[in-house]
């Protein structure tokens, strides 16, 4: 039973519009239902993995805490951030971020990854920001989702999350299960819908049959196309929001990866694919080409990447994490293109003549 606590007047959502688009920057975001839920996401929204520092390497939290809420100020009003980025850190961060602030935010954060509990699905060996070790495991059993939530409430400093997405399947626990703890706290009011993210069309398909689920999490972008096979098209069929995570392929489509950048240690992107030289150096000639598709609506290739993203059919937002404001104002920027049919046939001509060196 959905909690009529959280259903506004539409005269206050007429007030809220007319506020936004009379005294902030963001007059031209658009926004889009998530699903069949009574959420609105911009096209472009705040992805919160690297405010938590780990697997990106370090940035200040005060840049992190000052990026936010310019995005607000932009339009950019959903942030999506997870226990484990960081280990509670980005939650906590997009919590100082967003105080004062929590009526203008779409929060979605996650569960399912464990890192202090020796209990679930062995996913990977990591080490937390200070160095210290420790493992990950994947966890959807009722009684671990019902802590988390306590916790992200906590760390994030509100009464309620908007959206809860359970972060990867854990096979060891059935999905009635996993989704009859996350029906429980839809309707203690915890969480206002909940979502998946990582899931196969298998997976969506029977979350649907034990409650309402309001979106899935890929990872898409245009040199990552693979949820077109089924689960985007599964998506779109039953009406479930897309949220499209690394639409610009963790920093790959702007450009600005060069053949001399290197990773450091504790930065996940180190021993990706596609950030091996020769296949950066296929992205960089191919990105040279779209450059005057760029030039022409005087935009930046991020920009070009993240409009080619929520341009296809499915997709309600983008997630796109920045470091600083500039960079959160770029994001915000990307969502006034109006890229041709043409040019974005034209990208996608570009990215499928690529060829994966493994």
């Amino acid at each position: 039973m959905e909690n009529p606590s959280f259903r506004l007047p539409g005269l206050v959502y007429l007030l809220l519009y007319w506020y936004r688009a009379r005294f902030r920057r963001d007059a031209a975001m658009e926004f889009r239902r998530l699903g069949q839920s009574d959420l609105q996401f911009p096209v472009v929204s705040f992805g919160a993995w690297a405010a938590g520092g780990w697997m990106w390497g370090g940035t200040t939290d005060e840049e992190v805490v000052r990026a936010i809420r310019a995005g607000i100020d932009y339009g950019i009003t959903c942030i999506d951030t997870a226990p484990v980025y960081g280990m509670g850190h980005s939650e906590t961060i997009v919590g100082k971020a967003i105080e004062g602030r929590r009526n203008e935010v779409v929060i979605a954060t996650k569960c399912g990854l464990r890192w202090d509990l020796d209990e679930g699905q062995f996913y990977f060996e990591t080490q937390m920001n200070d160095g210290t070790p420790c493992t990950v495991y994947r966890n959807l059993k009722p009684r671990s989702i019902l802590y988390e939530c306590e916790q992200s409430l906590r760390r994030l400093g509100i009464d309620a999350i908007d959206l809860y997405q359970c972060h990867w399947p854990d096979v060891g626990t059935p999905l009635e299960a996993t989704v009859g703890a996350l029906n429980e706290l839809r309707q203690q009011g915890k969480i206002r819908a909940f979502g998946v993210s990582n899931f196969s069309v298998d997976q969506l398909a029977e979350c649907m049959e034990h409650g309402p689920l309001a979106s899935d999490q890929p990872k898409y972008n245009p040199l990552e196309r693979e949820i077109e096979t089924d689960v985007l098209p599964f998506c779109i069929e039953n009406d479930i929001g897309v949220l499209a995570y690394s639409p610009i392929a963790q920093g790959l489509m702007t450009g600005k990866v060069t053949m001399d950048r290197v990773f450091p240690e504790g930065d996940q992107r180190r021993n990706k694919p596609w950030f091996k030289p020769e296949n950066r150096r296929q992205v960089l000639d191919m990105l040279a080409k779209l450059e005057p598709i760029a030039e022409d609506h005087g935009a930046t290739l991020a920009q070009v990447a993240i409009n080619w993203v929520i341009s296809q059919k499915g997709i309600t937002s983008a997630l796109v994490g920045a470091r600083n404001e500039k960079q959160v104002a770029e994001n915000a920027r990307a969502a006034d293109l109006k890229l041709a049919d043409d040019e974005i046939a034209a990208i996608r001509h570009a990215v499928e003549a690529l060829t994966l060196s493994a």
